[in-house]
């Protein structure tokens, strides 16, 4: 099977930690991040000032997911997959950024629609678009917490220089993944 991560967005904020526990103290006083760990689990507790971006976030689930889904996040440019109800009206978002929609109703669109019982089918479809045609390997450049575009070229370069330099490294000869983080001071 595929390894599955899910990110949701919550308009209306939510509350992990509980009042009166050492975690929720420590973010009182004033800690930039809080961490919870067990050993089922872990949980990241960081206050923001303002809305993150999809990117962002992606960026926090690492790569180690063969298909990340988010609920939410209209505004990003993903593809998305619309669940469609006639009783609430019309679609939410514009059918050209659609890649599919779960309706109980035909509607006059080109994406692909799908009844709510037919998840097989979208699984099928989403395994054909997204998984079977992904790249065996993947280099992200990400500078001050956002995404920078790499054509071909430069994204064979940095894989293929960071590659070379890490590998001959003793303890990193077999490279599965690989994360870098540069933190330079006031520029």
């Amino acid at each position: 099977g595929y390894s599955l991560a899910t990110i949701k967005h919550s308009v209306s904020g939510f509350d992990l930690d509980q009042p009166g526990k050492d975690s929720w103290r420590l973010g009182e006083a004033g800690s930039g991040a809080v961490v919870l760990s067990s050993p089922q689990k872990i949980a990241f507790i960081k206050p923001v000032d303002r809305e993150a971006a999809l990117e962002e976030l992606l960026c926090l689930v690492g790569g180690d997911f063969d298909l990340v889904l988010t609920e939410g996040f209209r505004s990003s440019s993903t593809p998305k997959i619309e669940v469609h109800r006639k009783e609430l009206g019309g679609l939410l978002c514009s059918p050209e950024e659609l890649f599919a929609v779960v309706t109980d109703e035909p509607l006059d669109i080109a994406a692909p629609q799908f009844s709510p019982g037919e998840v097989e089918a979208l699984v099928d479809l989403v395994e054909k678009r997204f998984l079977a045609l992904r790249e065996p390997e993947e280099t992200l450049l990400i500078v001050n917490d956002t995404p920078i575009p790499l054509n071909p070229f430069v994204k064979s370069v940095i894989h293929n220089t960071l590659l070379g330099m890490v590998s001959a490294l003793r303890g990193a000869e077999e490279v599965r993944s690989l994360r870098i983080s540069l933190r330079r001071g006031q520029v």
